[in-house]
């Protein structure tokens, strides 16, 4: 997919925006803030390693890294994606070389996957730059409030994961 598609959504997503009234209901304010870090997570034209990784390219990626050597199917159970949709996503990586596969020594049906080194090494790029743009959003909060902030966001997402029966330690 072309990289100009992105941006032009995301300039028409972003026309007219302002921030959320402040009577917003606080899923309002998270669905807000969501929105403006996914906005800004991919848009970084001087990093030639990042040029046309998508926001799931980065998180299947992401797992890759946590998990190296498991399938195409431990993927999909994390993640709860389509196969043919995870299918389509590994084939680009693996053909960009960002991915390497093994045959399972035990199911030669099944192929275990890993980041290879140009892989980890836009993996490492990406999570410079989050925690670039992890410090800008949270400018002007101090410490407590940051590790407060965060055990309140880990308890709404605890109590959403006892909603939809999954585990809420799983990102």
């Amino acid at each position: 997919m072309s990289t100009m598609i992105p941006k032009k959504v995301d300039t028409v997503n972003r026309k007219g925006k302002t921030a959320p009234a402040p009577e917003a209901s606080v899923l309002d304010l998270i669905h807000t803030v969501m929105h403006g870090v996914r906005s800004l997570q991919y848009q970084w034209p001087d990093e030639p390693a990042l040029a046309g990784l998508t926001p799931m390219e980065g998180k299947v990626l992401g797992f890759f890294a946590r998990h190296p050597g498991a399938t195409q199917r431990d993927l999909a159970q994390h993640s709860g994606r389509d196969k043919a949709q995870l299918a389509r996503l590994i084939k680009s990586l693996r053909e960009r070389g960002l991915l390497l596969a093994q045959e399972d020594g035990s199911d030669r049906r099944q192929v275990c996957l890993r980041l290879s080194d140009a892989g980890q090494a836009v993996r490492d790029t990406l999570q410079q730059r989050e925690r670039t743009l992890e410090q800008q959003a949270l400018a002007g909060l101090n410490p407590a409030q940051r590790q407060q902030l965060g055990e309140l966001l880990r308890s709404v997402q605890a109590n959403l994961a006892a909603l939809a029966g999954d585990d809420p330690a799983s990102p």
